[in-house]
């Protein structure tokens, strides 16, 4: 503040409750003085769920069918990631070639509805009519209207990816599938061929939305530092350190590049993160152990999966992999690249799921390995579409849940879509009168990171709660806040 300019007198807060096109219940803060400075800006998760809780006592084979139920948009990983977590208890070490593709090819296939859902129905509003357009027009209405080619290989791209789902588990939302050392029913020849018939149709789709991407990121230069952020990334990548979405080891790099791990043993994550808990928000904050909690923080998802990765294994990907690199120099921090680093594992997807679908195996009939001896506890770790999942289950000698950790993508990215939105909110609003169009540039840098917040909302610790006494005209009579310590104010 310069010297002659007089000291602000009142602190104002504004609040974007909820924040719009994204899943779950989440608001932004700003607080900013009578000169319109940004004096903090935070995002903030108001909902609370319990599944780390209430899962105890259930019998470890449920959990799969229990856990998913914590999202109807990625159901699919959390599942995968259970029944990796259930295979280890009964020990299974290794799928039968059947089973291991079938639950390859399932995520896939969510993996590829997600992304096409967050881009074309969630985000590409804010691309295609600008972050400060009319919101009466900036929402997927909009853009059926207005470019409805892109809308409908949107949609279909979706919808292709929950047929495979459903071929596989039954149902498009919450269906069935693994089972303790494998999948519970065989891909059928007719629904393998159902799939095939449109194959060609879903890669050219997902090459264009690639395209699309990529031209909307490197022709607006404004783009490079929206939001953007040197950050450290976590993810999973395979033996040869190829892009791997199903099974693998971890592998973290600073924001310079440099190696803090590789091929990390995921079973023991207890030894490498740590998550911390803040009196504002139901998600936890993880960070890396070693670094703690001011300078550990790291993004996961797309943008670190992409930057992490030395090769991806199907040729398309791969040659936009490269691309991407090349732009970046090696490494993109830029923040909303999420969307273009997303939509490169949308084309991998497709290339896999081809692959996939020609391989003799799908439709085999050797579904189950045969189970080893009982382990006292199973943690399986996948690569969701918002990034890596982790699922950490305790059984007693009965078979059933003691405790359980979940560290969901979401939560791996909490910090830093706090600090998106603090940088945003410096970018854009400090020093200017407060507008609608100013306030969604705040929800563009939180929707680049796809957040699922029901997911994500699994704080540890006593749940903090406000509650205030107002007469009929809005006049606060008293007020008592608990804190997460259980203390009451």
């Amino acid at each position: 503040m310069e010297p002659d300019e007089p000291a602000p007198s009142t602190i104002r807060r504004i609040a974007i409750d909820p924040v719009t096109r994204v899943e779950g219940h989440g608001k932004i803060t700003l607080l900013i003085d009578d000169v319109n400075h940004i004096v903090e800006a935070r995002f903030h998760i108001v909902e609370f769920r319990g599944f780390e809780k209430f899962i105890q006592g259930r019998p470890y084979w449920e959990v799969p069918f229990f856990v998913q139920r914590l999202c109807g948009i990625c159901p699919v990983s959390h599942q995968l990631a259970a029944a990796k977590a259930v295979d280890q208890i009964v020990g299974v070490r290794q799928l039968t070639p059947t089973a291991t593709k079938l639950r390859r090819l399932l995520h896939f296939g969510q993996i590829l509805q997600s992304h096409a859902l967050h881009f074309f129905h969630l985000s590409s509003p804010d691309f295609l009519f600008g972050f400060g357009a009319d919101p009466r027009q900036r929402n997927i209405a909009g853009v059926l209207e207005q470019y409805p080619d892109i809308a409908l290989k949107g949609i279909k791209l979706r919808k292709y990816g929950q047929q495979i789902i459903e071929a596989i588990t039954g149902k498009r939302i919450h269906g069935t599938g693994t089972v303790p050392g494998g999948m519970n029913k065989p891909l059928t020849l007719p629904e393998r061929d159902n799939l095939l018939a449109d194959i060609d149709d879903i890669l050219q789709w997902s090459l264009d939305a690639l395209s699309l991407n990529e031209r909307i990121h490197t022709s607006n230069p404004e783009h490079r530092d929206f939001g953007t952020l040197q950050s450290h990334y976590l993810s999973m990548t395979g033996s040869s350190g190829e892009l791997e979405f199903y099974h693998g080891g971890l592998r973290a790099r600073t924001f310079d590049n440099h190696e803090l791990f590789d091929h990390f043993d995921y079973c023991d994550y207890q030894h490498i993160l740590n998550e911390e808990v803040r009196s504002w928000s139901y998600l936890k904050f993880p960070y890396f152990s070693a670094l703690g909690t001011e300078l550990g923080w790291y993004r996961v998802g797309p943008l670190a999966r992409i930057n992490n990765c030395d090769v991806i294994t199907t040729p398309l990907a791969e040659t936009a992999r490269q691309r991407f690199k090349a732009y970046g120099n090696g490494t993109v921090h830029d923040t909303l690249a999420y969307h273009w680093a997303r939509m490169i594992e949308l084309l991998h997807c497709a290339e896999a799921i081809q692959v996939l679908l020609l391989d003799a195996d799908i439709t085999g009939t050797d579904l189950k390995a045969d189970k080893g001896n009982r382990h006292p506890q199973g943690i399986g770790v996948i690569e969701a579409p918002r990034g890596t999942l982790f699922h950490h289950y305790h059984v007693n000698e009965e078979g059933l849940i003691t405790q359980a950790n979940l560290i969901v993508s979401t939560t791996s990215n909490n910090q830093a879509m706090n600090e998106s939105v603090r940088v945003v909110a410096n970018q854009y609003l400090d020093g200017q009168e407060i507008t609608e169009a100013l306030l969604n540039h705040l929800e563009v840098a939180v929707r680049a990171y796809d957040p699922c917040l029901s997911c994500a909302t699994h704080a540890l610790g006593k749940m903090p709660l406000q509650v205030v006494l107002q007469d009929m005209e809005g006049k606060v009579i008293h007020q008592l806040t608990k804190g997460v310590d259980g203390a009451i104010r």
